[in-house]
Protein backbone atom coordinates (compact mmCIF):
# COMPACT_ATOMS: atom_id res chain seq x y z
CA UNK A 1 0.00 0.00 0.00
CA UNK A 2 2.89 2.11 0.81
CA UNK A 3 4.22 1.61 -2.83
CA UNK A 4 1.30 3.08 -5.17
CA UNK A 5 1.17 6.19 -2.73
CA UNK A 6 4.87 6.67 -2.84
CA UNK A 7 5.11 6.32 -6.50
CA UNK A 8 1.72 8.84 -6.84
CA UNK A 9 3.42 11.37 -4.79
CA UNK A 10 6.77 10.38 -7.28
CA UNK A 11 4.52 11.42 -10.07
CA UNK A 12 3.10 14.90 -9.19
CA UNK A 13 6.65 15.97 -8.08
CA UNK A 14 8.51 15.47 -11.15
CA UNK A 15 5.40 15.84 -13.30
CA UNK A 16 4.83 19.60 -12.04
CA UNK A 17 8.47 21.35 -13.47
CA UNK A 18 7.95 19.33 -16.98
CA UNK A 19 3.88 21.71 -16.71
CA UNK A 20 5.86 24.17 -15.89
CA UNK A 21 8.17 24.32 -18.73
CA UNK A 22 5.52 23.81 -21.13
CA UNK A 23 3.84 26.93 -20.05
CA UNK A 24 6.80 29.21 -20.54
CA UNK A 25 7.44 27.63 -24.01
CA UNK A 26 4.10 29.05 -25.66
CA UNK A 27 4.42 32.30 -25.68
CA UNK A 28 1.41 34.16 -23.62
CA UNK A 29 -1.70 35.87 -25.13
CA UNK A 30 -0.58 39.28 -24.91
CA UNK A 31 2.71 38.30 -26.78
CA UNK A 32 0.60 36.65 -29.47
CA UNK A 33 -0.94 39.44 -29.96
CA UNK A 34 1.85 42.05 -30.37
CA UNK A 35 3.22 40.00 -32.45
CA UNK A 36 0.53 39.85 -35.06
CA UNK A 37 0.49 43.56 -34.50
CA UNK A 38 4.43 44.12 -35.55
CA UNK A 39 4.20 41.21 -38.74
CA UNK A 40 0.89 43.66 -39.57
CA UNK A 41 3.09 46.63 -39.36
CA UNK A 42 5.99 45.50 -40.54
CA UNK A 43 3.32 44.13 -43.62
CA UNK A 44 1.82 47.29 -43.99
CA UNK A 45 5.08 49.91 -43.65
CA UNK A 46 7.42 47.13 -46.63
CA UNK A 47 6.09 49.28 -49.51
CA UNK A 48 7.14 52.88 -48.52
CA UNK A 49 10.10 51.28 -46.82
CA UNK A 50 10.93 49.68 -50.58
CA UNK A 51 10.18 53.46 -51.74
CA UNK A 52 12.48 55.19 -49.40
CA UNK A 53 15.38 53.17 -50.11
CA UNK A 54 14.87 53.87 -53.51
CA UNK A 55 14.50 58.08 -53.00
CA UNK A 56 17.77 57.04 -50.64
CA UNK A 57 19.64 56.09 -53.78
CA UNK A 58 18.42 58.76 -55.98
CA UNK A 59 19.14 61.54 -53.39
CA UNK A 60 21.82 60.10 -51.57
CA UNK A 61 24.68 61.15 -53.52
CA UNK A 62 22.89 64.81 -54.16
CA UNK A 63 22.86 65.12 -50.36
CA UNK A 64 26.19 64.15 -49.56
CA UNK A 65 27.58 66.34 -52.29
CA UNK A 66 25.88 69.26 -50.79
CA UNK A 67 26.74 68.67 -47.25
CA UNK A 68 30.33 68.11 -48.46
CA UNK A 69 29.92 71.50 -49.94
CA UNK A 70 27.77 73.45 -48.07
CA UNK A 71 27.88 71.91 -44.18
CA UNK A 72 30.45 74.29 -42.73
CA UNK A 73 28.60 77.40 -44.10
CA UNK A 74 24.93 75.67 -42.82
CA UNK A 75 26.52 74.68 -39.76
CA UNK A 76 27.37 78.69 -39.20
CA UNK A 77 23.63 79.65 -39.98
CA UNK A 78 22.56 76.52 -37.23
CA UNK A 79 24.47 78.54 -34.70
CA UNK A 80 23.39 82.05 -35.26
CA UNK A 81 19.90 81.18 -35.45
CA UNK A 82 18.05 80.91 -32.10
CA UNK A 83 14.75 80.54 -33.23
CA UNK A 84 13.62 79.17 -36.70
CA UNK A 85 9.33 80.27 -35.83
CA UNK A 86 10.65 83.63 -36.59
CA UNK A 87 11.63 83.19 -39.97
CA UNK A 88 9.22 82.82 -43.17
CA UNK A 89 9.91 79.45 -45.48
CA UNK A 90 13.16 79.99 -47.80
CA UNK A 91 12.06 81.47 -51.48
CA UNK A 92 14.13 81.04 -54.35
CA UNK A 93 14.34 84.41 -56.38
CA UNK A 94 14.36 84.47 -60.33
CA UNK A 95 17.97 84.77 -60.74
CA UNK A 96 18.48 81.70 -58.01
CA UNK A 97 19.27 83.31 -55.32
CA UNK A 98 18.03 81.90 -51.85
CA UNK A 99 16.38 83.80 -49.42
CA UNK A 100 15.06 83.71 -45.33
CA UNK A 101 12.70 86.47 -44.64
CA UNK A 102 12.36 87.28 -41.12
CA UNK A 103 8.54 87.26 -40.03
CA UNK A 104 7.59 91.04 -39.14
CA UNK A 105 7.62 90.98 -35.16
CA UNK A 106 3.85 91.31 -33.34
CA UNK A 107 4.85 94.37 -31.21
CA UNK A 108 6.03 95.91 -34.73
CA UNK A 109 2.49 95.26 -36.73
CA UNK A 110 0.74 97.49 -34.42
CA UNK A 111 0.82 101.29 -35.14
CA UNK A 112 1.54 103.53 -32.15
CA UNK A 113 -1.21 106.08 -31.97
CA UNK A 114 0.38 109.56 -32.98
CA UNK A 115 -2.04 111.31 -30.89
CA UNK A 116 -1.90 111.10 -26.97
CA UNK A 117 -4.83 109.81 -25.19
CA UNK A 118 -6.82 112.50 -23.52
CA UNK A 119 -10.24 112.25 -21.63
CA UNK A 120 -12.47 114.96 -22.62
CA UNK A 121 -14.14 116.05 -19.07
CA UNK A 122 -18.09 115.22 -18.78
CA UNK A 123 -19.64 118.28 -19.60
CA UNK A 124 -23.31 118.32 -19.27
CA UNK A 125 -24.89 120.29 -22.01
CA UNK A 126 -25.05 123.61 -22.69
CA UNK A 127 -27.53 125.58 -20.95
CA UNK A 128 -27.79 122.85 -18.42
CA UNK A 129 -26.98 123.48 -14.62
CA UNK A 130 -25.51 120.33 -13.03
CA UNK A 131 -26.80 120.77 -9.07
Amino acid sequence: MRHPIALALFICLTGAPLAAQTEDDEPSLMEKGMQQFFEGLRDEMSPALRDLQGLMLEYGPKMREFLEEMGPAMGRVLDEVEDWTMYEAPEILPNGDIIMRRKPDPEAEQEPDTEPKTREPDLPPSGVTDL
